[in-house]
């Protein structure tokens, strides 16, 4: 994902500050215009890199949620390796506009798979899908609201069915131990883990005898 680092004191700008590029699939090399805004932390091309190593090249099949989008990273990544669908999610209406902006060039080599971009509370949407309706959903809200991080995470585990593949994938500051997270979610564990400078990932996978 893409979260809050910076100051929310600073001051926003209307034109993009950098790029990233997609790594893989059929958009691959393909670059999503990133806004200053405050906070967005666009997922590294190494961790996506990882984390899409984790996952596999292809994800035929799997219904994707990416929870707090910012930029769409991992979004426009999971559909570009071929999803089922994926549902991107961003209540700043700015980052918002820019998800769709970006969509819209992307749109010149369609995706084999349903892209939904919503301007929804991220949470507030979790809570209203039903059990095990989706394979993937990706995590990075705020680092500094570690009540949301837990809410969110406690929700997937309702809603993802790893079973044909996927998991709950999240990114938190590397001063908390993963163990708190583990804990929130006593039938998951943190099959996948890696450190990045100031940012942990874990990708979460069901326990199964």
């Amino acid at each position: 994902m893409n979260k809050p680092v910076k100051s929310a004191s600073l001051g926003r700008r209307s034109e993009p500050l950098q790029k990233i590029r997609i790594i893989g699939g059929v958009w691959r090399s393909r670059l999503l215009g990133v806004l200053d805004l405050p906070g967005l932390r666009p997922t590294t091309d190494r961790v996506r890199e990882t984390l899409f190593n984790w996952l596999g090249q292809d994800l035929v099949g799997l219904r994707c949620l990416d929870l707090f989008a910012g930029t769409g990273a991992l979004g426009f990544e999971a559909a570009s390796r071929h999803a089922h669908s994926v549902t991107l999610l961003e209540k700043d209406k700015q980052a918002h506009a820019k998800l769709l902006a970006n969509f819209a060039l992307l749109k010149s080599s369609p995706a084999p798979g349903e892209v939904q971009i919503l301007h929804r509370d991220s949470l507030e949407f979790l809570k209203q899908q039903a059990d095990r309706s989706s394979n993937l959903i990706f995590i990075d809200p705020p680092f500094q609201e570690e009540g949301l991080l837990n809410q969110a995470l406690i929700e997937a585990a309702r809603v993802c069915d790893d079973s044909a593949g996927g998991g709950i994938y999240v990114e938190f500051p590397s001063g908390r131990p993963r163990e708190q997270l583990e804990a929130l979610v006593p039938d998951w564990h943190c099959g996948k883990y890696l450190e990045a400078g100031q940012v942990k990932a874990c990708l979460f996978r069901f326990k199964r005898d």
